[in-house]
């Protein structure tokens, strides 16, 4: 279902050139996209979670780039293919890099029990959201802010100088948009 959702978003919204070439990538066999966890043991960690999160991203991300007040106040403004670019394939990152293990851990009454987990597995170490926008751009090519939003999405939660994210949404705010997505979608809907 989830799947069909995101081709749904995709084709609805993305057209620029690359974009085809991009998403039949994405159905690939050599990409994991609509299978991979979203995460190794929190949000999202199931198989699908990652479809699931980047489909909640996008509808956060358009609803609050809805709001009178961002419109208004803010005056943000961005087409229905920036929302669904950034909003759909920010976490491109994890695409290939989750691997099916078991750990160990406490049932309801205390006992030792081994559970389906994952491990992170990298072979592409390149960052986080810099690794979507470089995977992103060897198909499309991105705006300016398009490419800003998605290498600071995970705002002063990443590993990134404070300086450089504060930077980054002054000068980007689909930036700080989507970060403030990610985040409601990681926190309210997925936790």
């Amino acid at each position: 279902m989830d799947k069909e959702i995101f081709v749904d978003l995709y084709k609805k919204y993305i057209k620029r050139e690359g974009a085809d070439e991009l998403l039949n990538y994405l159905l690939s066999s050599k990409s994991d996209f609509f299978e991979a966890p979203c995460s190794t043991r929190f949000h999202l960690s199931e198989p699908g979670g990652l479809v699931k999160h980047s489909i909640n991203v996008f509808q956060c991300l358009k609803a609050y780039l809805e709001r009178p007040r961002v419109k208004e106040v803010y005056n943000l403004a961005y087409s229905d293919e920036t929302i669904a670019i950034v909003g759909l394939l920010h976490d491109l990152c994890k695409v290939n890099v989750y691997k099916k293990t078991i750990r160990n851990k406490k049932d309801e009454s205390g006992k030792w029990i081994q559970v389906p987990s994952y491990n992170f597995d990298d072979d592409l170490p390149y960052g986080h959201g810099e690794k979507s926008v470089y995977i992103i751009s060897g198909f499309m090519k991105l705006s300016r802010d398009e490419a800003f939003a998605i290498r600071y999405h995970m705002g002063f939660s990443g590993v990134e100088e404070t300086f450089n994210v504060g930077k980054a949404f002054s000068l980007y705010p689909l930036a700080f948009a989507l970060s403030t997505a990610d985040m409601e979608s990681t926190y309210f809907l997925e936790n």
